[in-house]
């Protein structure tokens, strides 16, 4: 059995080549990774939705890699926006990072809780074993 989820696009439902409808996760120890904002090392959100959403995702392949996963494993994203972010500039910034991982992703409009951050991205990840 593979360390790898699995996707789960139903043939009744629309395809979509850059994420899936759903993912089976392998027994065995689960990863979920609290939500990435765009800060650097030092703490410091970097300005505009871009390079905040390229360095949240440099922060979650960062915990991944820390934990002895990676991107391959991940089951699921979510991607908080703040409210009237435009989805589409977020989603080519995440997987301008993110690359071929094809994944289940939620995406949400919210008001964060960290003043000035425009995104925050969260996942859930398979650790191979």
């Amino acid at each position: 059995m593979t360390s790898q989820p699995t996707p789960v696009d139903p043939p009744s439902m629309h395809g979509n080549p850059a994420f899936t409808q759903g993912m089976i996760v392998p027994a065995g120890p689960l990863l979920f990774v609290g939500g990435q904002n765009g800060a650097d090392g030092s703490g410091v959100l970097l300005d505009g939705l871009e390079a905040q959403t390229e360095q949240a995702m440099r922060n979650l392949l960062a915990v991944l890699a820390e934990a002895g996963s990676g991107p391959e494993h991940v089951a699921k994203l979510t991607i908080y926006l703040a409210t009237g972010i435009d989805p589409a500039a977020a989603y080519a910034a995440a997987f301008g990072v993110w690359g071929d991982n094809r994944t289940a992703v939620s995406v949400l409009a919210v008001t964060p809780a960290r003043p000035g951050a425009l995104v925050e991205i969260e996942a859930v990840a398979a650790i191979p074993g």
